[in-house]
């Protein structure tokens, strides 16, 4: 390799003027790639290391990728690292598929690569790497560039034996041409193709658009598992070939398109390979993250799944599918009698995956099942039960006596782990007085659990006048005032609900103000709860607002400022002082965490508390109206403080475009309804308003936008209730 030639004009780009993906110059990048060259192997991996970090950074580029295309195609060309460099460089030029107008960079290094191909396409047949060949075609189709490259496809395809090679030539030809799908890929559908080719046809048919037929459906299905038959160098969507068909065939929106890619994972599911089942259940997890339709189309096959696997012998298989079921919840219904079956098992970790799942998805059924299981054996099963993960809704399982039974006999096992005294006092919470029966065990229990059971004393106590009432403020009243530290608060926020005593929460407070975070946003909350009784509350709220040494200001800390000036507020403060603090934060938030959306809310939210005298923050608020995420929240806060749209259409999409791809849709349908209250005109506007939210309510793609099945679930069939809900008030409602 002569290192002399390969960087002979490496000086003429002007190299000190050009971004790297940091943002900083990229002097170094001259020296970086001469050392790719190095006979120092340690030198040569930093460099291919901080290749990737300075010139492609997460899949971006910059400015100095494309200069450096030139020198890394001739190292390539010259063998050197040539596998990585081809990854790199094919890479380098995003996908062609998924930007119909690609950023300026990614263009330029598209048109960098293209002007290699004369380095690049040899390589597509000249080495004995097959990994080599198969990467130089995958990198010479992605740049586009079809009469340069196709031609040379053409030949290779011709004299290539390797499978995983003729696969890459077959996608390449047809991603540079859709047309050459009929002359390339519809023959290789055969079975006396390799399967490599025979699955990477199928694929490139659905990207040439052709229709779905039998003979691709039949296809498809026999190559399973194919996973094993792909390997495409940087390009993960086809390595999973069933979601791959399955995204094609959703993309194009049509009935039987959707049909047709329910028919084959339905298909996959019921196959007896396990392996097949397992990339079928991955597809099935995303198919229900994306469509409305798909768990009604698939949990039959689920549950057909779980009818006739072995679970001693497919562990992982049934597990997974159990998973996705409780991820569905209700929507998983006709699965109920798999899941009882399987709640029995004599495998105890097994049960409690079906059990979990079973109280996810018919909780009345799982109840009497979860009070005759050996609760300490059922983490999972219990941990749903008690409405945990927090921030996943809990379920309303019913309160039995047989299992209220059970929960007071685990509360009261001497060892009892913290955790589970936590799981054990949210189910009684949420139970409320039908489980005042508890009240012995969770006083016993108080002792240690400080920060948890006084919640659910409170909560279970019965609604009027007892002795049990009494007793219990007579034990919180102690615990607030001269219990363990960590759980005066509690206790005191407890006494506070059950008797709207307040002294005890008022001495407990400021210790709370005291501290950080999430910690001084919770205890302001309660503050401002207590209003102008707890004036005295005052000092300890501007201390928290005080700069301290070692705590920056970081999320969590900026949510804190912004409840704690809504706190001095309403404990009589001035307006003034509170729009400062407020303005701080919304300008902390755009100047230095652009998209820092938490803090965001508690502002908006706490300005909104201001009314009238929050108008100040009006010009800060409508900066927040551009970002889907933060939206929502300006918009309520801007009609809260009186504020009139002179362009209440161009809200309402924005509000829109915010339920459509932002977390939380169904904040921004609330938001929407007040937008609607405040602008009655926007009901038969020519905006669209109203149209375009039966479209979002009506159509199969869900709005919520969540890689998580429970959350796009929930959040999705939340929205779909709320937004038909809204649609029928507003055609009721007179017009204007």
């Amino acid at each position: 390799m002569d290192v002399a030639q390969i960087f002979v004009d490496v000086g003429q780009a002007p190299w000190g003027e050009l971004r790297t993906c940091g943002g900083g110059s990229a002097e170094h990048v001259p020296g970086m790639l001469r050392a790719l060259a190095s006979d120092d192997e340690d030198e040569a991996d930093t460099a291919f290391l901080g290749l990737y970090e300075t010139l492609l950074d997460d899949g971006a580029v910059c400015e100095a990728t494309a200069a450096a295309i030139p020198f890394l195609a001739r190292l390539a060309a010259a063998g050197c690292e040539s596998l990585g460099l081809l990854e790199f460089l094919g890479a380098a030029t995003g996908d062609p598929r998924e930007e119909h107008a690609p950023s300026a960079e990614t263009a330029a290094c598209r048109r960098a690569l293209a002007a290699q191909l004369p380095l690049i396409l040899p390589l597509t047949g000249e080495t004995a790497d097959p990994r080599v060949r198969q990467t130089a075609a995958w990198a010479a189709a992605r740049t586009g560039a079809a009469a340069e490259a196709a031609p040379v496809l053409r030949r290779r395809w011709t004299e290539e034996q390797d499978p995983l090679v003729r696969a890459e030539l077959l996608a390449g030809l047809v991603r540079l041409d859709p047309r050459c799908a009929a002359e390339f890929a519809l023959p290789s559908l055969g079975s006396g193709h390799h399967g490599s080719v025979r699955i990477v046809a199928v694929l490139m048919c659905l990207d040439a658009g052709l229709p779905w037929t039998p003979s691709l459906h039949e296809t498809a299905l026999s190559l399973l598992p194919a996973e094993p038959l792909v390997l495409a160098p940087y390009e993960q969507e086809r390595t999973d070939p069933v979601r791959y068909v399955l995204d094609a065939l959703l993309a194009r929106g049509a009935d039987e398109d959707r049909d047709s890619a329910y028919t084959l994972l339905d298909a996959a599911l019921r196959s007896p390979d396990p392996r097949a089942q397992t990339e079928a259940l991955k597809a099935a997890d995303h198919a229900c993250t994306v469509s409305r339709a798909a768990p009604g189309r698939l949990v039959p096959a689920l549950a057909a799944l779980l009818r006739g696997a072995a679970p001693a012998d497919e562990p992982d298989v049934v597990r997974e599918a159990l998973d996705l079921l409780a991820r569905l919840g209700r929507q998983a219904a006709p699965a109920v009698p798999e899941l009882t079956a399987l709640a029995a098992a004599d495998d105890d970790d097994l049960a409690d995956c079906a059990l979990e799942a079973l109280v996810r998805v018919a909780p009345e059924a799982a109840a009497p099942l979860l009070a005759r299981s050996p609760l300490g054996l059922r983490p999972g099963a219990l941990a749903a039960a008690c409405g945990l993960p927090e921030d996943r809704p809990a379920p309303p399982i019913p309160c039995t006596p047989e299992l209220l039974d059970a929960v007071r006999a685990r509360l009261a096992v001497p060892d009892l782990e913290a955790f589970d005294g936590h799981m054990l006092s949210r189910r009684l919470t949420a139970w409320g007085p039908a489980a005042a029966a508890a009240l012995p065990e969770l006083t016993a229990a108080l002792p240690r659990f400080p920060n948890d059971v006084p919640g659910a004393l409170a909560a279970v106590c019965p609604t009027h006048g007892s002795t049990d009432r009494d007793r219990v403020a007579g034990l919180l009243r102690a615990a607030a005032t001269h219990g363990p530290q960590e759980g005066r608060l509690a206790a005191a926020a407890a006494l506070h609900e059950l008797t709207e005593e307040t002294g005890p929460l008022l001495d407990a407070l400021p210790d709370a103000l005291d501290g950080y975070g999430l910690q001084v946003a919770n205890a302001a909350a309660q503050a401002a709860g207590l209003g102008r009784g707890a004036a005295r509350l005052r000092p300890a709220l501007r201390a928290a607002l005080a700069p301290r040494d070692g705590i920056g200001r970081d999320e969590r800390q900026l949510a804190a400022e912004a409840e704690t000036a809504l706190a001095l507020y309403r404990l009589g403060g001035a307006a003034d002082e509170a729009v400062a603090v407020l303005s701080g934060v919304l300008d902390d938030v755009a100047r230095a965490r652009p998209g820092c959306r938490w803090p965001v809310l508690h502002a908006a939210e706490a300005a909104a508390g201001l009314g009238p005298e929050g108008r100040p923050l009006i010009p800060a608020l409508e900066r927040l109206l551009g970002d889907p995420e933060t939206a929502p929240a300006a918009v309520g806060a801007l009609l809260a403080l009186g504020h009139r749209f002179t362009d209440p259409d161009r809200v309402a999409d924005r509000l829109l475009d915010a339920a459509e791809c932002a977390p939380g849709p169904e904040s921004a349908l609330d938001t929407l309804r007040e937008l609607l209250a405040h602008h009655p005109e926007l009901r038969t506007s020519g905006g669209g308003v109203l149209p375009r939210l039966t479209e979002l309510a009506e159509r199969d793609r869900r709005v919520a936008a969540s890689d998580l099945v429970w959350e796009a679930v929930v959040r999705d069939e939340l929205f779909r209730a709320c937004a038909r809900d809204l649609l029928a008030r507003q055609r009721r409602a007179p017009v204007a």
